[in-house]
């Protein structure tokens, strides 16, 4: 039992003898895995940020970046029911083609209307028209009864005065000298009635005129009316400003449209890149330098495109409800600009539309890419 405890014992110090060897031989290791994993750490950081330097040196970009076009809105000008729908989601128009129907019928009824009136108040221009043209015979006419009864008038008198300085002198008879006096008396009657006659002439033409002018100012009102009319019926066909895709579709054949309801959008094909930077990146930035785009749903695909524009407003500055920092709380913030990028590469095989988010990278000093 002994011999058994001393050999247990023996091998225990072998065992332990034999570790401790192994401990010494792997310290070494250890060690100089402290030191290599640390230093090369520190190397691979140093490149990184040099690298960094460098690049921040050349180039600025930013990930609040998205693309942007403009998105026409279809909308009707005149309301009533959708009787026929001629797209769809995602279809592509053409500038000129027919989008939407609506029901005509109201309009047509409005324009046969308005024509009807203006008919009528043509009818009435002419029967106004030819009352003008009577009244200013008569009063022309009455202008020569005028001239006609002065000259007898003016006859009458010179023979009433004459007959009087003869009668007097006796050298006619008093018969004589009734008869011019009573002839002087129906001259200056005609005389009058022909006055009378003319201002009466006078007053029917002005009034006919009037009238004519009445007419006219209706007929005008009347041509605007049936030309209004032509175009509410015009409008019933609601055609696509421009080419492009249809998205948002929101009307289906039977719905009643107001006037100016959204019925859909059409999207262009033009696309650009609206690049938020923070202020600080814009000190070497300008109109011209190129930029590198890499939109998310190409992440293998790099872009070509040059800044055309930097927005003269902030982000925050160009919003609705701009900050007014005039407290006693306030809190610097860096602001960020808009800035506009465009393609310069032709990018119609791309599914590249407005919203999708982007990386540019601006090239804000001479240097070779990393």
């Amino acid at each position: 039992m002994a011999k058994k405890r001393e050999h247990e014992d023996k091998n225990d110090k072998e065992f332990i003898k034999k570790a401790k060897a192994r401990l010494k031989k792997r310290r070494p290791e250890y060690k100089k895995k402290r030191v290599v994993v640390p230093t090369l750490t520190a190397i691979v950081l140093t490149i990184m940020g040099i690298s960094a330097a460098i690049h921040s040196t050349f180039y600025q970009s930013t990930d609040d970046a998205f693309v942007e076009g403009r998105l026409v809105s279809v909308a009707p000008r005149v309301a009533a029911p959708v009787i026929n729908l001629l797209v769809d989601d995602n279809q592509e128009v053409k500038a000129g083609d027919l989008l939407v129907e609506l029901d005509p019928k109201d309009f047509q009824v409005a324009l046969e209307q308005a024509e009807a009136k203006l008919a009528e108040a043509k009818a009435g221009l002419n029967i106004s028209t030819k009352q003008v043209d009577e009244s200013t015979s008569r009063v022309n006419k009455s202008y020569e009864d005028i001239t006609s009864a002065t000259s007898k008038l003016d006859f009458a008198q010179k023979d009433f005065a004459r007959y009087k300085d003869l009668y007097k002198d006796g050298i006619v008879s008093k018969q004589a000298y009734e008869k011019s006096k009573t002839a002087l008396e129906v001259a200056e009657a005609d005389y009058n009635a022909a006055m009378e006659t003319s201002k009466a002439s006078e007053h029917a033409l002005d009034s006919n005129k009037a009238k004519t002018q009445a007419d006219e100012a209706l007929i005008k009102r009347l041509e605007a009316e049936v030309e209004q009319a032509k175009l509410n019926l015009e409008y019933t066909k609601i055609y696509a400003p421009q080419d492009g895709k249809i998205a948002a579709r929101s009307v289906e054949k039977g719905n009643y449209v107001n006037i100016g309801q959204p019925l859909m959008n059409i999207v262009p094909e033009e696309v650009w890149v609206v690049t938020n930077f923070k202020e600080i990146q814009l000190t070497n930035m300008h109109a011209g330098q190129p930029v590198r785009i890499k939109v998310d749903t190409y992440p293998n695909k790099r872009f070509k495109g040059h800044v055309e524009s930097i927005q003269r407003a902030t982000g925050a500055k160009s919003s609705l409800f701009p900050p007014e920092n005039a407290v006693g709380s306030y809190v610097k913030i860096v602001q960020r600009v808009p800035v506009k990028i465009v393609f310069d590469e032709d990018i119609s095989k791309y599914n590249i539309v407005p919203g999708m988010s982007v990386v540019p990278k601006v090239r804000i000093k001479d240097g070779k890419e990393n």
